[in-house]
């Protein structure tokens, strides 16, 4: 945890939180803070800055917060995933939530079980859990937007064609498709499908919205190393 990130209900005062849940452990076991030091705090879709211990004991903390600053910018991309399995999907919310995606859109797919979509993992809970870990380990403080659509076709004929209107937009896939672009600050839309990728149904009907196919090279990677892989190459590291 390398911000600890604020809610409304934790201020007591106008500049002053006080926490008692898996915060205040974390910060008993990891930080191990004295009375008067300082660590990194942010408002969840606000500011960051500092928060300055008041009182720490093993059932509450009490820190004089500054929030002055604003969090890392965001990535311009909407992610695209066809479901993974339950115990990558846990992996991946934390992983696009550090790397600052902010709309994600959790599909369906040939290749998905079905089961997946039974798993409690996708309650709204169990999601904003997930991206509030990713969020913490980046120091940033907007949650993304998680959609869900459980039907292929409608979504790819009715929704992602107005998704992808003026926006760079990429399908991953090894197949028959060009290299992975350059990097560019331009809004994008990139789709990642499952283990053993799209089929070719699917892949005609996002060529057909308006997505370009694209490739990392010979190696086929899981899905839950090529998305932060992707993202490091199709944008420019932030100065």
């Amino acid at each position: 945890m390398n911000l600890i990130l604020l809610f409304d209900e934790d201020f007591i005062a106008p500049d002053r939180v006080r926490l008692h849940d898996r915060r205040l452990t974390h910060m008993l076991e990891v930080h191990k803070p004295e009375v008067g030091e300082q660590l990194r705090v942010g408002l969840l879709n606000g500011a960051i800055g500092l928060g300055r211990v008041l009182s720490l004991s093993a059932h509450e903390a009490e820190l004089q917060v500054e929030l002055d600053r604003e969090p890392p910018a965001p990535l311009p991309l909407t992610l695209i995933l066809a479901l993974p399995r339950p115990k990558m999907l846990k992996r991946t919310l934390q992983t696009v939530a550090t790397m600052g995606v902010k709309e994600l859109w959790l599909i369906n797919s040939y290749r998905v079980d079905k089961s997946y979509w039974s798993s409690p993992l996708l309650s709204e809970q169990s999601i904003r859990e997930h991206l509030l870990l990713g969020l913490e380990q980046a120091g940033d403080t907007h949650l993304p937007e998680v959609h869900l659509r459980k039907r292929f076709k409608p979504f790819v004929e009715d929704e992602l064609p107005a998704i992808c209107t003026g926006k760079r937009a990429l399908l991953a896939h090894p197949y028959n498709a060009s290299p992975c672009p350059a990097p560019a600050d331009e809004p994008t839309v990139l789709a990642v499908g499952p283990e053993g990728g799209f089929i070719q149904y699917e892949v005609e009907k996002m060529l057909e919205a308006g997505l370009s196919p694209i490739h990392l090279g010979p190696r086929i990677l899981r899905v839950e190393t090529a998305v932060p892989v992707l993202l490091a190459k199709l944008f420019p590291l932030p100065t």
